[in-house]
C-alpha cells in the first residue's frame, strides 16, 4: 500500500472526487448523535473524516489506514484545517484492529468507504467491524459496484481500469451483509446505486 500511495496521495483526493461515488450520501446519512464516536477503516488522506467533522462539530472522529504514506497526508490535512482536537488517525489493520486499544473509544459508528475492495479479507472486516460496535451502533459501507445497469462497454472499460489499481468489486457484499445481519439479529439497509456502479449498506445492530 505504501508503495502505491508514495507518489498517488498528492493527487487522490483530486482525482477520486470523479469516480468515488457515493461518499458525500454516506456522510449525508451519518447523522451521528452528540458526543458520538465515528470510525473511518481506511481513512486514507483523512478526506471524509475532514468533511464528517465539519458537518458534526458536535461528533468525535477517528481512522485507521495500513498506509503510513496516507496517513502522513491525513495528519497534514487535518492540521491545517485546525480538527487536531477532533480527529485522531493512527496506522491500523482493518482485518484486526481494537479502538479502544488504540484511541480509548468504542464506535457508535464505523464507516468504509472504497475500502473493502482494496482488502483481500473483506469479510474479515466485515466480521471485525461488528464486533467492535457500540450496541445499537451501526456500519455504513460505500463501495464499487456490479455496474450491473451500464453499458457493457463502459463495464469492461472501468472493470480493467480498476483492476490496474488492484481494485475488486465485491459482489458477494449484500449476501455477505445479509448473513451478518442475520447472524447479529441486525437491521440491514442495502442500496445499488448510480445504476449499479456503487453499493452502499448500513447495518444496525440491535440494542
Amino acid at each position: 500500500m505504501n508503495r502505491m500511495y508514495r507518489w498517488q496521495r498528492f493527487i487522490y483526493d483530486a482525482t477520486r472526487r470523479y469516480y468515488l461515488l457515493g461518499r458525500d450520501q454516506l456522510i449525508a446519512e451519518l447523522k451521528p448523535a452528540a458526543g458520538a464516536q465515528v470510525l473511518e477503516i481506511g481513512c486514507g488522506t483523512g478526506r471524509n473524516l475532514i468533511q464528517a467533522a465539519w458537518r458534526y462539530p458536535e461528533a468525535q472522529f477517528t481512522g485507521i489506514d495500513v498506509s503510513t504514506e496516507m496517513l502522513t497526508t491525513a495528519l497534514g490535512s487535518i492540521r491545517r484545517h485546525g480538527l487536531d482536537g477532533r480527529i485522531r488517525v493512527a496506522h491500523g489493520d482493518a482485518t484486526d484492529f481494537d479502538p479502544m486499544k488504540i484511541f480509548g473509544i468504542a464506535p457508535d459508528h464505523i464507516v468504509a468507504s472504497y475500502a473493502l475492495s482494496m482488502i483481500p479479507d473483506w469479510q474479515g472486516v466485515l466480521d471485525e467491524a461488528v464486533t467492535r460496535l457500540k450496541p445499537g451502533g451501526k456500519l455504513h459501507i460505500v463501495d464499487f459496484g456490479d455496474q450491473e445497469r451500464l453499458p457493457a462497454s463502459v463495464r469492461r472499460v472501468l472493470q480493467h481500469w480498476l483492476s490496474l489499481f488492484d481494485v475488486t468489486p465485491r459482489r458477494e457484499l449484500q449476501n455477505a451483509l445479509a448473513s451478518l445481519a442475520e447472524r447479529h439479529q441486525a437491521q440491514l439497509d442495502f442500496k445499488r446505486p448510480f445504476r449499479g456502479y456503487a453499493q452502499s449498506a448500513v447495518l444496525t445492530l440491535k440494542k
